[in-house]
């Protein structure tokens, strides 16, 4: 009887491998799997101070000082976020024509402005400041050796899209 009971195990074991799994995820057009939505929950400057904190390593790791969120920064990046989603596009433009240098005046920023970083997706910040540092352009703006302040700012989309916006000035 153990014998027969011990076949039938082993056969269930070999069986039960061989049946598809139905976490199968769900492929985009460029053959990888389709981001899950992360959604930005909480209390909103933990985030930002989680941002600061890789920003500051990454630039320490660099052999440059560390930079201080900046309400003037953080108050244009959160305008552009929103703007970004209004517009359903990623780009350095406002709706009004205006440009990242146009939003850090408006909103009372008195040093100049050294660049600014965008996203469009899914992701967390982090994989959103690791896409950024893979990019030379906002890799070089994070990285400036004149940079002094950052503002960070973010607009998630009922769909969970998420609209990241980074601003560093000196």
């Amino acid at each position: 009887m153990t014998r027969i009971f011990s076949l039938l195990l082993a056969c269930f074991v070999v069986v039960a491998a061989c049946t598809p799994s139905n976490t199968s995820q769900s492929l985009g057009a460029d053959g990888k799997p389709l981001p899950k939505v992360y959604r930005v929950r909480g209390d909103s400057s933990k985030l930002q101070f989680r941002m600061l904190d890789s920003v500051n390593a990454l630039r320490s790791a660099s052999g440059l000082p560390a930079v201080e969120l900046n309400a003037q920064l953080n108050a244009a990046a959160a305008t552009h976020a929103r703007d970004m989603s209004k517009q359903n596009r990623p780009w350095h433009f406002g709706s009004d024509g205006s440009s990242p240098l146009d939003r850090a005046a408006r909103a009372g920023y008195p040093g100049p402005l050294i660049g600014e970083a965008i996203s469009e997706t899914y992701e967390t910040e982090l994989e959103t400041l690791a896409a950024w540092m893979e990019e030379a352009g906002s890799r070089s703006v994070i990285l400036d050796k004149n940079a002094i302040n950052m503002g960070f700012a973010w607009h998630q989309e009922k769909s969970g899209k998420l609209w990241w916006t980074l601003e560093m000035g000196g």
